[in-house]
């Protein structure tokens, strides 16, 4: 039997998608490159946010659409939150599978797909050094936690995932060496907050009362080899500042922080659950950008929460101008059902919520393209990851995978081959909007 998978969603459903296909082919099920040769198609969804969930949905019904004779398996976080309610809703998906027991997806494939298990053990998961990867060449996410206790008021995750539950610190490092022997360059560091991995105590072997994240980035140092390590979703109200020396000692961990403020007003970030302040950010990005120079700063803003008036609207247009963050996300309030703000007052029309979210990302631009201008004739590794005509596409530490802009580098013939997945030392020339153009240096001979 053949499956094909629709990873939809980030990068920590990503690595859902990656186990959700390691037990499958463990059980003797072959994966197919292209939905018309597959048997069962599965949709791994996302349930965070209502356009997320829409497009979830919409995948079903597109697929259902393509194919009328093929089982489809709505897997993931939408999964997980309505699987009731879509069971009737949703008659175009033959069956659901959530988040929890992910070593039982061979089991209900099989039974949708009337097929017998070739191979596997009821509820048996691979290691995950060895699942397949659907992220780009070279590299990899290692998922350090799932779900989240922080109870943010507008969050549908601990809906879906429950609290922080943490793993083994020494069963991540066994994750992190498999995988860089199999050539993996840059190891991605995700959970929902990692700054909040170990307090749970239980799973890491912590005392529940300080971030073990330090104790992680110590044992991630002691691995040898040339490779990367990217930091993602850092909480700044739990930000350890004791990462910061772990990270200049070591140049493997990338000056990259990946830091969700979303707000600014002192009367937002408290209706948020939120315990920072504008003057606390501030603060932590001058402390980040004093011990590490080249660090380099990605945040997401919320806009349209409950009760944001324009008053709230102009503080975080403040921050933003002083922070002068390098990257930004924006998103509009999604009036998530069960989250504590889905029943508070001052609810902000779409339109405006809109309205400030495409003021501030018109607003972000001149401060991103500002902030790339530093990298111009700087010395570079890139991490290649595909070619397109006559140029090779890639990133360097600045550019995270999928959310940042590129590194694009014209081929050269008389320069050694190249290949997706090396890390190549780079010359940058110039920026090109978000992108930046690079030139690999040739050992041995002068500077392009």
């Amino acid at each position: 039997m053949r499956y094909f998978i629709d990873p939809f969603g980030c990068a920590k459903n990503q690595v859902l998608a990656e186990n959700m296909m390691a037990c499958l082919d463990k059980a003797g099920w072959l994966c197919a490159k292209e939905a018309d040769d597959a048997d069962l198609i599965i949709v791994n969804s996302c349930g965070f946010i209502e356009s997320a969930k829409q497009e979830s949905i919409n995948a079903v019904l597109q697929w259902r659409a393509l194919y009328s004779g093929k089982k489809i398996l709505l897997a993931g976080c939408l999964a997980q939150r309505y699987a009731k309610e879509l069971s009737e809703a949703l008659p175009e998906a033959d069956g659901f599978f959530g988040v929890d027991g992910i070593g039982d997806i061979a089991q209900v494939a099989a039974r949708l797909a009337g097929a017998e298990i070739a191979g596997g053990v009821h509820g048996e998961v691979p290691p995950p050094g060895a699942r397949p990867l659907l992220s780009l060449p070279g590299s990899a996410y290692v998922k350090i936690a799932d779900g989240c206790s922080n109870r943010c008021s507008y969050c549908a995750i601990p809906l879906i995932w429950g609290d922080t539950r943490s793993r083994d610190i020494d069963g991540i490092i066994d994750e992190c060496r498999l995988l860089l022997r199999r050539g993996v360059k840059e190891l991605c560091i995700v959970g929902q907050d990692i700054c909040s991995f170990g307090m749970d105590a239980a799973a890491a072997g912590g005392d529940g009362r300080g971030s073990r994240l330090p104790d992680l980035l110590r044992c991630i140092s002691r691995l040898e080899g040339h490779f990367w390590v990217r930091l993602l979703y850092l909480h700044p109200d739990r930000f350890p500042l004791e990462i910061l020396d772990i990270m200049a000692a070591d140049s493997r961990f990338l000056p990259y922080f990946d830091i969700p403020f979303q707000h600014a007003s002192p009367k937002i970030l408290a209706a948020m659950k939120r315990g920072g302040s504008a003057e606390k950010y501030l603060g932590l990005i001058e402390t980040i950008r004093g011990r590490l120079p080249k660090a380099v700063i990605r945040s997401t803003f919320l806009l349209g929460f409950p009760g944001e008036t324009d008053s709230d609207f102009a503080q975080l247009l403040d921050f933003q101008q002083k922070a002068a963050l390098d990257w930004l996300g924006c998103f509009a309030y999604s009036r998530e059902e069960g989250t504590e703000s889905y029943s508070m007052k001052g609810q902000v029309p779409k339109k405006t919520a809109l309205l400030r979210k495409k003021q501030i990302e018109e607003r972000q631009v001149p401060i991103t393209e500002k902030n790339m201008e530093r990298f111009a004739g700087q010395h570079l590794d890139v991490l290649l990851e595909e070619q397109v005509d006559d140029f090779w596409l890639g990133r360097v530490y600045c550019q995270a995978p999928d959310i940042d802009g590129s590194a694009v580098i014209a081929i050269d013939k008389t320069a050694p081959e190249l290949a997706a997945g090396d890390l190549v030392p780079c010359k940058i020339i110039a920026r090109r909007g978000f992108d930046l153009e690079a030139a690999v240096l040739k050992p041995g001979l002068p500077e392009v």
